[in-house]
């Protein structure tokens, strides 16, 4: 197994976009496979020796996104561990989150880790177990070599095993607990759901009568999709697989496939929810949605969702009030966190302490989008958000 560490500056010239953050020191651990053509990237901000929880993710690269231009572990991991980051910042920002988080939350960094198998070594295939013991020997050389320790859970690429029965990530902790195997798309669900029901209250909306787009409709996608149809909300959804579709046409509910998603994104909506696999908001997206009159809200917990951060000005500028893809997901890390500290105090689990704790975000939601349209739209839903709580991190 070859091991190569990169330096903050080595991470900032990955991934130039880095040096402009409030944080932008990242240690990349990179671990090769040579011999399976296996490579995994943990990205962390946690300062090596400094004990720190490094809260993201555990990314098994799907296709689309090995296949996507400028791909590379590194860039990835970097570039998932910045968006962790910004999620942490926000929450320390709103104060939210489970009691042990709280306590602990000057602990705790944002990181990723981000493996590229062979096919025959996808969750589901043949070597599925060896690609993941191989991952859990890397986890442990990272704490050891980093001296800081890793917290990692559910994320893309994972499911049942070749054995038929076996979820991965309780493969994962049964040899690692450092890999934590709550469903985090629950209260990642329910984060969006109450950031969008504050911020269209905000601007006099109720869910009952308004119409939303949904880009993406998996785990946290269909939660979503539950919570709206019981308000009666009018939905529009874009999602790439045949048979989710299929399933949410059986409910009544209009689908587009990927290579329409442009056209539902034009049609008559109030806001605009992104949940897909990264990238979404591109410049088209954003022109897109710019050109579209009725679109007040857009909002989500897409991770690596606008390529170009300075579009977020543009749907500013539009009249529309973005928040941030990473506050709208804070929720899904907040539940690894308290799961894995619940694990060290010896303290029973509860997922429901992370929905209940997920109403600040309608609070938030509504408060800052307030001061966005009482203000003109000429601040920022992040400006506005430290202007109401404060801009400094606790």
């Amino acid at each position: 197994m070859k091991k190569t560490i990169l330096q903050p500056a080595a991470a900032r010239a990955v991934v130039p976009e880095l040096a402009a953050t409030r944080h932008p020191d990242v240690w990349v651990y990179r671990y090769q496979h040579d011999a399976n053509g296996w490579t995994l990237s943990i990205a962390t901000h946690a300062e090596p020796g400094s004990q720190k929880l490094s809260l993201g993710g555990f990314r098994i690269a799907p296709d689309e996104r090995v296949q996507s231009p400028g791909f590379t572990t590194d860039h990835e991991a970097i570039g998932l561990a910045m968006g962790m980051e910004e999620k942490v910042h926000w929450s320390r920002v709103i104060h939210v989150g489970g009691p042990l988080t709280l306590r602990n939350i000057t602990r705790i960094c944002g990181g990723k880790c981000v493996l590229e198998p062979s096919p025959d070594a996808r969750v589901g295939r043949p070597r599925d177990a060896q690609l993941l013991d191989w991952a859990v020997q890397c986890f442990r050389d990272v704490e050891a070599a980093g001296g800081f320790y890793l917290t990692t859970g559910q994320d893309l690429g994972h499911g049942v095993m070749s054995d038929g029965k076996t979820q991965s990530l309780a493969y994962l902790n049964a040899q690692y607990k450092g890999s934590v195997v709550a469903d985090t798309s629950r209260p990642t669900g329910e984060g969006n759901y109450q950031l969008l029901k504050g911020m269209l209250r905000a601007l006099d909306l109720d869910l009952a009568g308004a119409t939303v787009g949904l880009i993406g409709a998996g785990h946290i996608g269909m939660y979503m999709i539950d919570r709206l149809r019981s308000h009666g909300t009018t939905m529009l959804v874009a999602e790439a697989r045949r048979d989710r579709r299929r399933e949410l046409e059986a409910m009544g509910i209009r689908t587009w496939a990927p290579d329409t998603e442009r056209e539902m994104m034009a049609l008559p909506m109030d806001a605009l929810v992104v949940n897909a696999a990264g990238g979404t908001l591109d410049r088209d997206a954003v022109s897109t949605i710019c050109a579209n009159p009725r679109v007040k809200v857009v909002c989500g917990s897409e991770n690596l969702v606008m390529p170009d951060p300075a579009d977020a000005n543009r749907l500013r500028d539009a009249g529309k009030v973005y928040a941030p893809t990473e506050l709208g997901g804070m929720m899904g890390y907040l539940t690894a966190a308290e799961e894995y500290l619940s694990h060290l105090a010896a303290q029973p689990f509860d997922v429901n302490v992370l929905l209940e704790a997920a109403r600040r975000l309608d609070t938030a939601g509504y408060e800052a989008t307030t001061r966005v349209r009482n203000g003109g739209f000429k601040e920022s839903f992040e400006a506005a958000v430290v202007g109401l709580y404060g801009g400094v991190d606790g």
